[in-house]
């Protein structure tokens, strides 16, 4: 039997790199015994980093799905990479979970990863929870925290906990609803029942009791009758207070602050309980409304289930994680894919704790479960028991910005099989063929995303790439409008060819793109000969007279011409359009466009100076900083890409490893005339080379 919806909680973990996201999966699991020991990300021995490669990076780079059993709910709780180049996997979960804990690292406060997705939470209407990790660490502080939370989210972020000592001394927690302590033993290895309910502590009564006010009136401005009598000094009881708490809750008019140490199992089963008490249920959370229907959590109704994650196993097959929202999924059963509109059958259901998965009969509404071997099925389809049309709004997704050209290295066809399959894991990576040089590139969003995906291939399934350096993708366009005359004629016996053609070409706006307008007049070139001129144009587009690049953003008008009733031909009024583009481009100032990046930087506050000095000297142009609390400031520049290639190990070495930063595509600008010189005569060199 499925669970009832009303008993399920969708929860993912959310948070900048290095919060303590896995370390707080794994306390979870075990405090609630689903497994039996307390991994460590350092030891490489969590349940939910179970590839070699999060091993031995000490990061999460895939979603990790673990359902267990608490207080007679079950938890599906999703682990997310914080690291943004992984960043489609947090999009994922956060798309089918109603609730999200995001995980806040005690010292650093609330960090731009963070913000980010944040305000992506707040898209979703998620229910958000804050539980702030790593209180043990030296220099953590849960009040500075509390209130670089509150400066960055708004004053509905709520204290409903508060820690007892700081540092390595501490050692329990008093909660702000209950007004009760409790008090955690630190055994090693850590234990389940290390929890013992105590007096509050008499040096920290005050402070409780004023944190208790600051809740309270929080609380109370989400109720107006709970206002009313707590102003009169009436006495609230204890089931009212969660009962306003779990619908401010709901949706985003509170946002509760929990803490403790996921790496010493303290404070883990008060979160346990929180997520069960004050996280919404599908039910409760509401109907999910779509463009074509709305779907309720009724067991009884057709089945629609959403699948959000693919994952490329190369012993399973596909396997591919979805949410049911209506009626029941069941085993042995078959389902319509409404996006490839094939049928499917469902054979095996599988449950997943960390790398161990069970099988299942049937998931309900609201449940989340996973399927093996369906065929045509990968991330962003629908199953559903008929074939009708069904859209989930779409994840906006970074666009892939560091492109590396590669090389494959033994059987072609099974790295580009392997690579496609990875591509369904992972959304953000790009595959194409670069037109100008013939070669395949892959691009991700870091340097460090690509190398995973290529050491993935490797492991996975045994292919291997080389790479070569990353490519700026340059591109060209025009600055004075010009016009040009292309002929193309051909006779060598028998029939001949002829095409003849008249353009005017200008510059339009950056980012217009490309305008083809058709001025013949007269039938001077028939009316099926037309749009074989404009391919001849788009063809020349693909290589700029400066240095071979694409072309954007030009107006073409074709204006005159003439033709052969018998040699004129499709193919020869391509090459004559063709001819023309080539001719007026090379007479319309040409000009060498870069892309600008917006680079966003997290770094400490005694790093500023020279990381700006550094960017400075990448012809950067910083746009301004904010103090984001945790003694870091956050420092936006926008820098030519090319300057920022080999950026990641520079950035570590002039913070002292502190710095992180985000890049995200701006604009294309012209490169300065001293640069462009440099740039042609590395693309000539490398045409020598590929010749």
């Amino acid at each position: 039997m499925h669970k009832p919806a009303d008993r399920i909680r969708n929860v993912a973990l959310i948070g900048h790199r290095g919060s303590g996201k896995t370390s707080l999966h794994e306390a979870l699991l075990f405090e609630a015994k689903a497994t039996n020991r307390l991994g460590s990300v350092l030891d490489g021995t969590t349940v939910s980093d179970s590839e070699p490669d999060e091993q031995s990076r000490k990061m999460s780079i895939s979603l990790a799905l673990s359902s267990f059993e608490w207080d007679g709910r079950k938890i599906n709780l999703i682990d997310t990479p914080g690291e943004p180049s992984f960043v489609a996997d947090a999009l994922g979960a956060m798309r089918v979970c109603e609730s999200a804990v995001f995980v806040v690292n005690g010292v650093m406060g609330a960090e731009v990863t963070t913000r980010r997705l944040w305000a992506r939470a707040e898209e979703l209407d998620l229910a958000r929870m804050i539980f702030v990790n790593m209180l043990d660490r030296e220099r953590a502080d849960f009040f500075r925290t509390l209130e670089s939370l509150k400066d960055a989210f708004g004053g509905h972020v709520v204290a409903t906990e508060i820690p007892i000592g700081s540092e390595q001394d501490v050692c329990g927690i008093v909660d702000l609803v209950d007004m009760k302590a409790y008090q955690y033993s630190n055994p090693t290895p850590a234990s389940r029942d290390n929890c013992t309910e105590i007096e509050i502590p008499a040096e920290l009564q005050d402070l409780a009791e004023e944190y208790r006010e600051k809740m309270m009136d929080e609380i109370c401005e989400v109720s107006d009758s709970l206002m009313e009598r707590y102003l009169e000094g009436d006495e609230i009881a204890h089931d009212e207070i969660v009962g306003v708490l779990k619908d401010g809750t709901n949706h985003g008019s509170l946002f509760p602050v929990v803490c403790g140490v996921a790496t010493r199992n303290l404070g883990t089963n008060r979160l346990l309980d929180a997520i069960v008490e004050d996280l919404p249920s599908p039910v409760k959370h509401g109907s999910l409304e779509l463009p074509e229907i709305t779907l309720d959590a009724d067991p009884d109704a057709p089945l629609y289930a959403y699948v959000f994650k693919t994952r490329a196993d190369p012993f399973a097959g596909r396997i591919n994680l979805f949410r049911v929202y209506q009626g029941v999924m069941r085993h042995d059963s078959h389902v319509m894919n409404t996006t490839s509109h094939n049928k499917e059958r469902v054979g095996q259901l599988l449950v997943f704790s960390g790398k161990e998965s069970g099988h299942a009969d049937e998931f309900g509404p609201g449940d989340i479960g996973a399927v093996a071997k369906l065929k045509e099925t990968r991330a962003g389809d629908w199953l559903a028991e008929r074939d009708e049309p069904i859209s989930m709004p779409a994840i906006q997704l970074p666009a892939p910005v560091m492109a590396f050209a590669m090389e494959a290295q033994g059987d072609e066809d099974k790295v580009f099989t392997s690579l496609r399959r990875l591509q369904e894991e992972d959304p953000t990576i790009d595959l194409h063929r670069d037109e100008q040089t013939g070669d395949q590139i892959i691009a991700g969003l870091s340097q460090m995303h690509v190398e995973v995906v290529v050491e993935r291939l490797k492991e996975r399934f045994g292919a291997e790439v080389t790479l070569k350096p990353p490519r700026v993708p340059y591109m060209e366009t025009i600055r004075k409008p010009a016009k040009a005359h292309g002929r193309h004629k051909k006779q060598s016996g028998g029939r001949g060819q002829f095409g003849d053609c008249h353009i005017s070409i200008e510059p339009r706006e950056p980012g217009a793109g490309f305008e083809f307008v058709n001025q013949i007049k007269g039938g001077v070139i028939p009316t099926s000969f037309i749009p074989a001129v404009e391919k001849g144009v788009v063809d020349a587009m693909q290589s700029g007279p400066i240095a071979g690049c694409p072309v954007k953003d030009v107006s073409v008008r074709l204006f005159d011409g003439s033709y052969h009733t018998v040699d004129s031909s499709e193919m020869a009024f391509k090459l004559a359009g063709s001819i023309a583009m080539r001719e007026a481009m090379g007479n319309a100032s040409p000009a060498l466009l870069e892309p600008i990046m917006l680079v966003t930087l997290s770094i400490p506050e005694d790093s500023v100076g020279d990381v700006i000095g550094d960017l400075n000297s990448r012809r950067g142009r910083p746009q301004g900083m904010d103090s984001i609390g945790g003694g870091l400031t956050e420092v936006k520049a926008e820098v030519p890409m090319s300057e920022m290639l080999t950026y990641a190990p520079d950035l570590r070495s002039l913070t002292g490893g502190q710095g992180d930063y985000t890049m995200e595509f701006l604009r294309y600008e012209e490169v300065p005339a001293h640069l462009q010189q440099k740039i042609v005569a590395a693309a000539t060199e490398q045409e020598t080379i590929s010749a």
